[in-house]
């Protein structure tokens, strides 16, 4: 049967095992990111937002010097902050998700280099 260019039967029982392993360790994994804390900051360090692993958002710390500026700056400092602490967090779970596959590419929805 392997001359139909089908692996054998070792090549898939492993194949299997290391799909196992893989489900096993993305289980740890998203318990680990779950209590994870990643934080990211505007450019001046006025605006501090704290996501978990998950990208589920925590906290958001402004410092009072900010909240005498103009309502723009607030804000774009407040989206600086966020865009970082998403970056961050994409970036952990894409290097943990290749740790854990051992490099092997997902092609997963919203863990690509797009932007």
């Amino acid at each position: 049967m392997a001359g139909f260019g089908l692996p054998n039967f070792g090549q898939l029982t492993e194949a299997f095992k290391k799909a196992q392993q893989i489900q096993q360790n993305a289980q740890k994994l998203q318990e680990e990111l779950e209590v994870m804390e990643i934080e990211g900051a505007n450019n001046d360090n006025r605006v501090k937002i704290c996501l978990s692993g998950n990208q589920k958002p925590l906290r958001v710390k402004i410092d009072p010097s900010l909240l005498s500026e103009e309502t723009t700056i607030i804000e774009e400092a407040i989206l600086d902050a966020m865009k970082s602490a998403h970056e961050i967090s994409t970036s952990t779970m894409k290097d943990r998700m290749e740790d854990l596959t051992g490099g092997f590419k997902l092609n997963l929805p919203g863990m690509g280099d797009e932007t």
